[in-house]
């Protein structure tokens, strides 16, 4: 066995040496030369690396243009797609104007009767904001937006529409959260809202939207929103009429409250007694005011208050201002809404410069403070 493995080898040899024979490569340099010898074995291991190089180019060559050739055709499949999504974009976008404006034609049959529909929505707004006249607050909630001149005539007309709907979606709004408001003002100063609610209502919240969309010749849509805020205006007007009616002002300006509405010691027996309103310390002659409109009903002395002005407002309401140095009014003058009625003073039975202030319904005496809480929760607008 060991002699036909030999054997072999010397083919293997044999066969090389013939196919590849040994080489010789001389270098001279400087005057010497030097001789290189390729061996049948080392020309086979030179060949064998250079093939398997000329190999690993041809594979990375070949991957690196696959790789190339896809991505390109990525991109453009993305420019491709990105493309149709917007020729989609602009066709949807000129669908829609173009229902738009077969809606306007249709609806108006032309510019000059949608101008006709916007100026009678107009006048319909003007009707509903002059209501609201004098609230406070609602200049700034319902003041306009400007519309842009320089718009297309028809993009203009569809701009002051669009105002229309914002500015009778505000009046709404704004009547709704006023009329919450005074009813909590109602609440603080212990007395029922319902019963001071109603009033004259609107002509525009009285029968129904169809109706009024006849008599204003406006849509049933802007007529049914017209109808709805004149209603909620209605239900505002009528509690804020009772509210100016009601003792929700302030009796005196920049005086400090002693004491309030309960049981008290008295400051001259020292025994528990029941106070009956609010006071405020302030100096000699510091102003006095009446917190609602009404009718003087009596200017004089009384026990224990000193000199008094008693005001009635009305529906069961008096309010009573005692301890007084001097008055400013007499019996049956009507007053207003902090008008000066006399001067703080220290008659009857006080300790001092002060004003004694009371609040009566139907004969009994409330808590003054409820009341003076509400009417500054009232004046924040």
């Amino acid at each position: 066995m060991a002699v036909m493995g030999e054997k072999s080898d010397e083919r293997l040899g044999g066969w090389m040496e013939n196919l590849l024979p040994e080489r010789h490569i001389y270098i001279r340099s400087h005057g010497e030369t030097q001789v290189f010898t390729l061996t049948p074995g080392r020309q086979f291991t030179l060949i064998f690396l250079t093939a398997a190089l000329l190999t690993w180019l041809a594979i990375s060559t070949g991957f690196t243009l696959f790789f190339a050739a896809a991505h390109g055709a990525g991109a453009e499949s993305e420019v491709l797609m990105m493309k149709h999504q917007s020729e989609r974009w602009i066709a949807d976008r000129q669908a829609r104007l173009d229902i738009a404006t077969q809606q306007a034609t249709n609806n108006s049959g032309s510019l000059e009767d949608l101008a006709k529909t916007v100026t009678a929505r107009n006048d319909a707004l003007i009707k509903v904001l002059t209501d609201f006249k004098g609230v406070p607050g609602a200049a700034a909630a319902l003041a306009p937006a400007q519309i842009d001149d320089s718009l297309p005539p028809i993009e203009r007309i569809y701009s002051v529409r669009a105002e229309q709907e914002r500015m009778i979606s505000n009046a709404q709004a704004f009547a709704k959260t006023r009329a919450e408001r005074l009813r909590l003002a109602f609440r603080m100063a212990g007395l029922n809202p319902a019963a001071f609610a109603g009033g004259p209502s609107s002509p525009l919240a009285s029968g129904d939207a169809a109706s009024l969309s006849q008599l204003l010749g406006v849509d049933a849509d802007f007529a049914e929103r017209v109808h709805s805020a004149a209603a909620d205006l209605s239900d505002m007007r009528g509690l804020q009429n009772s509210e100016a009616h009601l003792p929700f002002g302030r009796p005196t300006v920049g005086t400090r409250e002693s004491s309030g509405f309960g049981v008290r010691l008295d400051p001259f027996t020292h025994t528990p007694h029941y106070h009956t309103g609010q006071d405020f310390a302030g100096p000699m002659f510091t102003p006095v005011y009446a917190t609602a409109p009404g009718i003087v009903s009596f200017t004089g002395v009384r026990t224990g208050y000193g000199n008094v002005v008693e005001i009635d407002h009305g529906n069961g309401f008096m309010t009573r201002y005692a301890h007084l140095a001097a008055f400013s009014v007499h019996p049956g003058q009507r007053v207003a809404l902090d008008q000066r009625i006399a001067s703080m003073g220290s008659t009857g039975r006080s300790t001092g410069p002060h004003l004694h202030y009371e609040v009566w319904i139907n004969g009994r005496p409330q808590n003054p403070a409820r009341f003076l809480k509400a009417g500054d929760y009232v004046q924040q607008n």
